[in-house]
């Protein structure tokens, strides 16, 4: 069905791990629409993240600088309508975080997908979220927001972009952050979009490529 989507979302870890890793495991996934964390935010980050999702076998769609290293890449069945960012206010001292928005098409069937990535500091993430859920608010058509929180279920941000939104985990607690053994990273959609699959790669590959684990979520579109 052309309305059916597969996304993976997945912290990079700025990539620092063994690369051949990565391509192998996304490759292997074949995602529709990847959400990237700590992705080339810096020096040539375009052409370096152009170079990343040809790897992938995907096309790069939009984030890097802008963003602060949130990136959204699709196959060739997914058409990128518009895209633009997101940032948090800098806290000093703190790094500075944003998050990446692309409105997209599936099948004639309309979507947005963001990717954010949060502050480790526990005092910076409600706001973060805060503002997060303030820009979902505003959006006209059904919502993937796929990310690495930096705090597990019980957190305050974890509670507030979940309102309203269904976990595509459902009751599946599997980490994704194998070195504490806690779920930071979350794909969430909008009611109307239906899950239909959810699992954590773990794999030796997957341990190679990054810190955290990719999570892939099955999901079918509306209409």
């Amino acid at each position: 069905m052309v309305n059916v989507l597969r996304v993976v979302s997945y912290n990079v870890h700025g990539l620092r791990g063994d690369q051949r890793a990565l391509a192998e495991v996304v490759r292997e996934l074949a995602p529709d629409v990847l959400v990237v964390q700590e992705a080339p935010r810096r020096l040539r980050w375009r052409t370096r993240n152009a170079q990343l999702a040809h790897a992938l076998h995907l096309v790069y769609v939009t984030g890097g600088a802008p963003s602060l290293g949130n990136v959204i890449c699709t196959d060739l069945r997914v058409r990128p309508r518009s895209t633009w960012e997101l940032r948090y206010p800098l806290t000093p001292g703190r790094h500075l975080r944003g998050a990446a928005f692309a409105r997209c098409t599936a099948g004639g069937a309309p979507f947005v997908v963001v990717g954010s990535h949060l502050a480790t500091d526990p005092a910076e993430r409600p706001g973060q979220a805060q503002l997060l859920k303030k820009a979902l608010a505003d959006l006209d058509a059904p919502v993937i927001l796929a990310g690495d929180l930096n705090e597990t279920v019980g957190g305050s941000a974890w509670r507030m972009l979940a309102d309203g939104l269904v976990d595509a985990a459902g009751e599946e607690a599997t980490a994704t952050y194998p070195l504490t053994g806690q779920r930071l990273d979350a794909v969430f959609v909008d009611p109307r979009i239906t899950v239909t699959g959810y699992r954590v790669v773990d794999s030796p590959a997957a341990r190679r490529a990054s810190d955290h684990l990719p999570v892939v979520a099955g999901l079918t579109l509306p209409g």
